[in-house]
């Protein structure tokens, strides 16, 4: 189904126009194994079943309802729903517990798949479509800073999901999609395989670059030896990855789907790189009209 982006209209048969009160808001997410998940969201003037879903994850500070103040006009403005669930540090600790998916315990003994950080995703997607009234049958995913490592991540390790197109903005280091090199830098001794990789390599992966990200002081940088053999700054280590990504699919024979852009003089702020997301997405939904 073509993602269709509704602007200011009349109504139509199956379009509901939310009351305001509707139109954003705050509940809890219970429909899947994990804890309680709060979700923020913002929806546009009129949901039809066809309006589309975008997952906007946060990043370090888990501030969820900023990332959705920031996506709110954003969301009118191209006729998408923002959902955005806080994944809090008691539930989801650390980088372990949340943008690297919570695989694993801290003995590295792997956490049932049901309990994935990464697992949230799928369920949502499912309530999110029943509790608003869209249709559509994938989505879209964002991320900024930890969120855009939550992003790639959850393209590697769940190829099975329904992705529509996922953008990974500003990562500050990356899982790379290499078999041989440990996690979290690399998937060896991950329940990623080659078949797998294969898949999630073909996914619609855009990295998302702001030109401007280059501070190496910043504290909230990994700086361990691994990180920095991906480059000394954020916007280098995305470089790092993508072309490690070409790499990998040419000696697999595999289909890269993957894209690099970036975002002339936009430096760590997901502000900033928030409206160069959403002029793709909504590209990407004028494409598929075209088809």
């Amino acid at each position: 189904m073509a993602l269709a982006f509704s602007g200011a209209q009349p109504a139509i048969a199956g379009q509901v126009e939310p009351t305001n009160a509707q139109t954003s808001g705050r509940y809890v997410f219970s429909g899947w194994e994990g804890p309680d998940l709060p979700v923020w969201y913002q929806l546009p003037d009129r949901v039809a079943v066809d309006t589309p879903v975008v997952f906007v994850m946060h990043g370090v500070n888990r501030d969820a309802d900023r990332y959705r103040d920031e996506w709110a006009a954003l969301a009118r403005q191209h006729g998408f729903i923002a959902v955005v669930p806080e994944f809090s540090r008691a539930d989801f600790p650390g980088s372990r517990g949340y943008n690297t998916g919570y695989f694993a315990n801290t003995d590295g003994s792997p956490r049932p798949r049901a309990l994935w950080s990464f697992s949230a995703i799928e369920s949502l997607f499912d309530e999110v479509r029943q509790r608003f009234g869209t249709q559509v049958p994938r989505y879209t995913i964002y991320g900024h800073s930890a969120g855009a490592q939550f992003v790639h991540r959850f393209v590697l390790f769940m190829p099975d999901a329904r992705i529509e197109q996922a953008i990974a903005a500003n990562s500050g280091w990356y899982t790379m999609p290499d078999l041989d090199t440990a996690f979290p830098y690399g998937l060896a001794a991950t329940p990623i395989d080659e078949a797998s990789l294969k898949v999630a390599l073909g996914k619609p992966l855009t990295v998302l670059l702001g030109t401007a990200d280059t501070d190496t002081d910043d504290s909230d940088l990994r700086k361990s030896p691994q990180a920095n053999r991906q480059g000394p700054h954020r916007y280098a280590r995305g470089q790092t990855f993508f072309a490690q990504a070409q790499q990998t699919a040419v000696s697999m024979g595999a289909t890269l789907g993957w894209s690099l852009e970036t975002v002339r003089d936009i430096g760590h702020s997901n502000a900033g790189m928030a409206k160069a997301a959403a002029q793709r997405i909504a590209a990407w939904a004028k494409r598929d009209e075209q088809r």
